[in-house]
């Protein structure tokens, strides 16, 4: 069983589409919206991450609110169009990029966020059960575990049998590598899950 995609797509549209991709993912809404309400720097704050989670820790819902939604929306619409104008492989390669830009951006010497946004905007994109059904484990975990990085994994270990089961099997590579990021970009947050340190989700 093929786990990786067959290369047949045009080189100029592959380069081209990864280069969009990476520069859609590497928008810093967190910043963007941080400096609109006038938050602050959000590098002073908890975690000094660029995400929703570290807006949400100014105070500010709505500015959390729309970094989450945009973030999601980059990876969303970066595999859209992608899936409306290229083939298999370089839609896996901007699934990648995107995801890639987001936590690795230029503008911001390659600290960016932690990518659990951008992996529900892929995911949703690809197929929306395998989306919905990655939300509503992430939801369920925090409700239950009330630790948000600890739901975040969970759910990103979850995406490469879903992907099994409702994608193509040429996608279970990509699936491993995009969880394989999350676990990397949450190294320090597995520490202090280890350590017992690790912030908890306030209900209020």
């Amino acid at each position: 069983m093929n786990f990786l995609p067959i290369y047949h797509d045009n080189l100029l549209t592959l380069i081209l589409s990864v280069i969009v991709a990476y520069l859609l993912g590497s928008i810093p809404f967190g910043l963007i919206w941080a400096k609109i309400f006038k938050l602050g720097s959000l590098k002073d704050i908890g975690s000094g991450n660029i995400g929703a989670t570290n807006v949400l820790r100014t105070g500010h819902k709505i500015a959390a609110f729309l970094t989450l939604l945009c973030d999601a929306g980059k990876g969303f619409v970066a595999v859209f169009c992608a899936e409306l104008l290229t083939q298999e492989f370089t839609i896996q390669a901007v699934c990648l990029f995107v995801f890639i830009g987001h936590c690795f951006p230029i503008w911001l010497k390659f600290k960016g966020g932690k990518g659990v946004a951008t992996y529900m905007g892929i995911v949703i994109s690809i197929n929306f059960t395998f989306g919905i059904i990655t939300c509503m484990i992430w939801l369920l975990s925090a409700v239950i575990l009330r630790v948000s990085s600890l739901s975040a994994l969970i759910s990103a270990i979850f995406g490469p049998f879903m992907v099994y089961l409702f994608l193509k099997s040429s996608f279970v590579g990509m699936s491993i590598l995009l969880t394989c990021l999350i676990f990397f970009t949450h190294r320090q947050n597995i520490r202090r899950i280890l350590n017992g340190t690790e912030t908890r989700i306030n209900v209020k």
